[in-house]
C-alpha cells in the first residue's frame, strides 16, 4: 500500500494542521516546570472524548447488569489509550505531520479514501452520541422534548466559532471548567452511592465472564467508547498548537511534557468512567434492579435508591456538560480529518453543520420510530461503531511510530513496538470476536 520503497515521506514536509489556530508560545527562558504549563491542555481535548455521553451508555448498562465485573474493562482500556495518545503525541510533534497528513502522505490513493471515509463514520458516531447526551441533559433538567433538544444541539456551531476566532487557550479553558464540573459530580456522587471496596478492587481483575456475548458486546462498547478513534486524529493535530522549538531537544522535550498532558487527563477520565459504571453497580445492580440500561432510568432512580435529593441532578448537570464538551472537539477533529486526508478545506461552520446534521437526522427519526427507549441502543450501537473503526487509525499509528525512516530520532524501541501490536490484536481480535457472535454465535 505504501507509495515509497524506502520508507520516506512522499513530501519532504508537511503544512501545518489547524493552520488558523493561534500557536501557543513557550518561553524557554522558564524552569521546566512552567514550561509544562504551557503544554496542559490537548490532553483535556483528548480526554473529553473519553468521557463523553456514550460512555455513560455502556457504562451504566454494563454496571446495572454485571456489576463491577467491567470494571476491568475500563481499566485496561484507560490504559490502551494513554499508551496510543502518547504515541499520537510523539509522531504529531517528531513528524510535523498529524495522523490523517501522515497517512495521506504514505498510503495510495484508494487506501487515503477508505481511511478517510472510516474516520469520517467514526466522527459522525460520536458526534451522535454527543447529539442523543446533550437532548437527553436538557430534557432531564428543563423538560424538554427529546427533539427539540437534538434540534438546539446545531446552535454550539456558534459557540465553537467564538472560542476559535478568541484563541485555542480559550477552548481548552472552557473544556478543562468543564471536565472539572463532572469531576466534582462524580466525587459527590460517590459519597453518595457507598460502593463496597473489596468487591470494586476485585472488579479491577479481568475475570472469565467478559468473554460470555451479552458482557462482551457491553465490554467492547466500553472499548469503543474509552480508546476513541478520532482521538488518535485530533491528538497528533493539536499537540502542535505549541510553538516548540523545533530542534531535537526542543522537540524531545515537547514529546515529554505533551505526554505527561494526556497521562494525567486520561488518568482523570478513568475516574470518571469507573465512577459511572460504578454508581450504577452500587445503586442499581446490588439493589437488584439490572435491568438499568437507559440514561433517563438512571436519573429517575438515583435519589429515591440512594437517598440523596441531589443525585438525580448532579447526575444530569455533569451530562450536559459531558455532552457540552465533546461538541467542541468534534469541528476539530473534522477539519483535521478533511484537510488531513483530502486536503479539502471548508468553512468551519460549514463543516461543523454538515456533521451535526448526520447525527441529527438519524437521532429525530430514531426518537419518532422508537421513541426515548431507542435512544439508549443508538448510543450502545454508536459505541460499537467506534470500535470497530478503531483499528483503522490504530494500525497506522503503529506502522508509522515503528518506521525510523519516518521518525528518525523518535522512533519508538522494540519494545514498546511489541506492546503496541499487542494492543492492536487485542483490539482487532475482541472486534472480530464480536461480528462472530453478532452474526453467528
Amino acid at each position: 500500500m505504501s507509495i515509497n520503497s524506502d520508507g520516506a515521506w512522499r513530501k519532504a514536509n508537511a503544512a501545518p494542521s489547524l493552520s488558523d489556530v493561534q500557536r501557543v508560545p513557550i518561553n524557554y527562558n522558564k524552569p521546566p516546570w512552567q514550561r509544562f504549563l504551557s503544554f496542559l491542555g490537548p490532553g483535556a481535548l483528548v480526554a473529553v472524548g473519553y468521557m463523553d455521553p456514550g460512555n455513560w451508555a455502556t457504562s451504566i448498562a454494563g454496571g446495572s447488569a454485571y456489576g463491577y465485573t467491567l470494571l476491568s474493562m475500563v481499566l485496561i482500556s484507560s490504559l490502551m489509550a494513554i499508551y496510543l495518545q502518547a504515541l499520537t503525541a510523539r509522531l504529531g510533534i517528531a513528524t510535523g505531520r498529524d495522523l490523517a497528513q501522515a497517512c495521506r502522505d504514505h498510503f495510495t490513493k484508494p487506501a487515503v479514501i477508505f481511511l478517510w471515509l472510516s474516520a469520517e463514520i467514526a466522527i459522525i458516531a460520536t458526534d451522535l452520541a454527543e447529539v442523543i447526551g446533550t437532548a437527553i441533559a436538557l430534557n432531564l433538567l428543563f423538560g424538554l422534548p427529546l427533539i427539540i433538544g437534538v434540534i438546539l444541539t446545531v446552535a454550539d456551531v456558534l459557540l465553537i466559532l467564538l472560542l476559535q476566532q478568541r484563541g485555542f487557550r480559550y477552548i481548552e479553558a472552557l473544556v478543562i471548567t468543564l471536565i472539572g464540573t463532572i469531576a466534582v459530580a462524580f466525587l459527590f456522587e460517590m459519597i453518595f452511592s457507598r460502593p463496597e471496596l473489596g468487591p470494586l478492587l476485585l472488579g479491577l481483575v479481568p475475570s472469565k465472564q467478559i468473554l460470555d456475548p451479552g458482557v462482551l458486546y457491553v465490554g467492547i462498547g466500553i472499548l469503543g467508547a474509552t480508546v476513541m478513534p478520532h482521538n488518535l486524529y485530533l491528538h497528533s493535530a493539536i499537540v502542535n498548537t505549541r510553538a516548540y522549538n523545533p530542534s531535537p531537544s526542543g522537540k524531545r522535550e515537547a514529546i515529554k511534557f505533551a505526554t505527561w498532558d494526556s497521562t494525567l487527563a486520561l488518568g482523570l477520565a478513568f475516574f470518571i468512567n469507573a465512577s459511572i459504571l460504578i454508581l450504577a453497580a452500587a445503586a442499581f445492580h446490588f439493589a437488584g434492579r439490572t435491568d438499568v440500561a437507559e440514561i433517563q432510568d438512571a436519573y429517575k432512580l438515583l435519589s429515591p435508591m440512594l437517598g440523596a435529593g441531589a443525585a438525580s441532578i448532579l447526575f444530569a448537570v455533569a451530562l450536559l456538560a459531558s455532552g457540552q464538551n465533546s461538541t467542541l472537539t468534534g469541528t476539530l477533529t473534522g477539519q483535521i480529518v478533511m484537510e488531513g486526508f483530502v486536503n479539502l478545506r471548508l468553512k468551519p461552520w460549514v463543516r461543523r453543520l454538515v456533521t451535526r446534521m448526520l447525527a441529527v437526522v438519524p437521532t429525530v427519526a430514531v426518537i419518532v420510530i422508537s421513541g426515548e427507549k431507542g435512544t439508549g441502543e443508538l448510543l450502545i450501537l454508536s459505541q460499537v461503531v467506534l470500535s470497530l473503526q478503531l483499528s483503522f487509525a490504530v494500525v497506522p499509528l503503529m506502522m508509522f511510530s515503528g518506521d525510523k525512516a519516518k521518525m528518525g530520532e523518535f522512533v519508538i524501541s522494540p519494545p514498546m513496538k511489541w506492546l503496541g501490536w499487542g494492543i492492536t490484536a487485542l483490539i482487532i481480535g475482541l472486534n472480530a470476536f464480536l461480528l462472530f457472535q453478532t452474526f453467528f454465535g
